[in-house]
């Protein structure tokens, strides 16, 4: 039977719904020898920022029961040399190349995205987590009218389709998620890791660099997937489901829910060939239960009313 994976998200078509997650897959090279890219349904590269950053002082990760802490610090190099060292290489394969861009001022999300508009890359993913050095430091990514004020940003000074990832962190996701598409967002990414740390009682210290980092992995996916449930029931948006994300039947989890993709992180740490791997899982899954086009399965949650 044949099976058609293909989703769309807006304007964004891809050719599966999975695809790697920010700041887990490098910027592809680090996988291709293991892995055909081209079996990808996206590549989202890790957070690239205006000027290069050097990131957190080590140790930079620790595990902890059901999860990963990560405290990277969104170490890179700087949105002119992917464009120059990276992007070129990323080309040569038939998958969408999504960059996920930060800032620390509303300008230089609209910086960055003017420079990436017209160098042949497929979406934009706004990383909205970042301290908003112009405001104390306070994340942008809380507060409805910042997540406005950057999306608007970045969508006068680009016509790439855009995707928000939202902090878990919130009273209500839904407000974040409508201010994002409200202002010109093609839809949200769903979720971002959250907040967390952990401590080495032999020592007395942090088991992290920086006292505190991200959690994510499989103790996440309960969150997210209420989160990705509620934003879709009440604004009908395409949504990227992203937490805990380990095996294909995860990954469904997430589509009957409503997100339209899926992307994988943590576990890309664990075993590189999990998105190949969940990718067949869900076209296993098609067959079994006779679907032929993974839309029918997308949003098929069956609740029951009270």
């Amino acid at each position: 039977m044949e099976i058609n994976l293909s989703v769309k998200l807006g304007r964004l078509e891809l050719k599966t719904p999975v695809l790697v997650a920010s700041g887990t897959f490098g910027y592809g090279e680090e996988y291709a020898k293991l892995i055909d890219l081209n079996k990808l349904g996206g590549i989202v590269v890790k957070g690239t920022s205006l000027k290069p950053k050097r990131g957190n002082p080590p140790p930079r990760l620790a595990e902890v029961p059901c999860g990963l802490l990560n405290a990277i610090g969104l170490e890179n190099i700087g949105v002119e040399k992917f464009i120059k060292e990276k992007l070129p290489f990323l080309k040569r394969f038939d998958t969408k190349i999504i960059v996920n861009i930060f800032g620390f001022t509303v300008e230089e999300y609209a910086i960055l995205a003017e420079k990436l508009d017209n160098v042949g890359i497929d979406a934009l993913e706004i990383n909205v987590s970042c301290p908003n050095i112009e405001a104390g430091g306070k994340s942008f990514g809380t507060d409805p009218e910042m997540v406005s004020k950057i999306t608007k940003a970045v969508r006068e000074k680009t016509n790439l389709p855009l995707f928000v990832k939202l902090p878990p962190q919130v009273t209500d996701i839904v407000i974040l998620a409508k201010a994002a598409v409200s202002s010109g967002a093609d839809g949200v990414s769903l979720i971002n890791s959250f907040p967390a740390m952990a401590i080495d009682i032999h020592t007395r210290k942090p088991k992290l660099g920086n006292v505190t980092g991200g959690l994510s992995g499989p103790c996440l996916k309960p969150i997210a997937l209420k989160m990705v449930w509620e934003v879709v029931k009440t604004l009908s948006i395409p949504v990227m489901g992203i937490g805990g994300i380990m095996t294909a039947e995860d990954a469904l989890e997430y589509l009957i829910a409503g997100a339209k993709a899926i992307q994988i992180g943590t576990a890309n740490f664990l075993n590189p060939f999990t998105a190949i791997e969940v990718t067949e899982g869900i076209k296993n899954y098609l067959k079994n239960y006779n679907l032929k086009d993974i839309n029918n399965l997308i949003n098929s949650l069956k609740v029951e009313e009270n």
